[in-house]
């Protein structure tokens, strides 16, 4: 009886998941929050005139209008990485398996945004909150979610705090990114 309850209850949750993303292909609604899962099946080309409602918590792509530059890009928290070996990134790039000089405009994305390695080698521009600079710089590593990185995170290599005109020493500030 047990195992016909949790059949029954994954059968439900999978049908949530498929009407949500037939919502989401055929109206104006933003995308729903359904877990880490639903974050690694994310659909990067979405159709003209999909918005997203931007919340910070999960990893959601920014909407076709923003990849375009026609909108301010998607919040989030910019944390600072290093990307040599021996740094705080840990190993090597998830993109290509090497290391990086800080001096290189790089990031790495939070898992949903980083999209299983869709998003790599993909130039993103990030616009600083604080000071209103925006600089591109490409996607090189994922900053794992499933490993203690929040789900609204772009970790950057110094040059492109420095590109912004910001402190390192800050450690986090509010930005916005977008497809570049």
């Amino acid at each position: 009886m047990a195992n016909a309850k949790v059949a029954v209850a994954i059968a439900i949750l999978a049908l949530f998941q498929v009407s949500c993303a037939a919502a989401r292909r055929n109206s104006k609604l933003g995308p729903v929050d359904v877990g880490a899962a639903a974050d690694d099946a994310l659909d990067l080309d979405l159709p003209a005139g999909m918005q997203h409602e931007k919340q910070p918590h999960h990893g959601t792509p920014p909407s076709l209008s923003a990849r375009r530059g026609g909108g301010g890009g998607t919040p989030a928290v910019m944390t600072v990485n290093g990307f040599r070996r021996g740094e705080s990134g840990g190993g090597p790039a998830a993109c290509d398996g090497r290391f990086h000089s800080d001096g290189d405009l790089i990031v790495a994305l939070s898992t949903g945004w980083f999209a299983g390695g869709r998003r790599c080698h993909r130039a993103i521009r990030i616009t600083s909150a604080r000071t209103g600079r925006s600089v591109v710089a490409r996607v090189v590593d994922e900053c794992d979610s499933r490993r203690g990185c929040r789900g609204n995170i772009v970790d950057s290599s110094p040059a492109v705090w420095r590109a912004l005109g910001l402190d390192t020493g800050v450690g986090e500030v509010p930005v916005t990114w977008s497809d570049a």
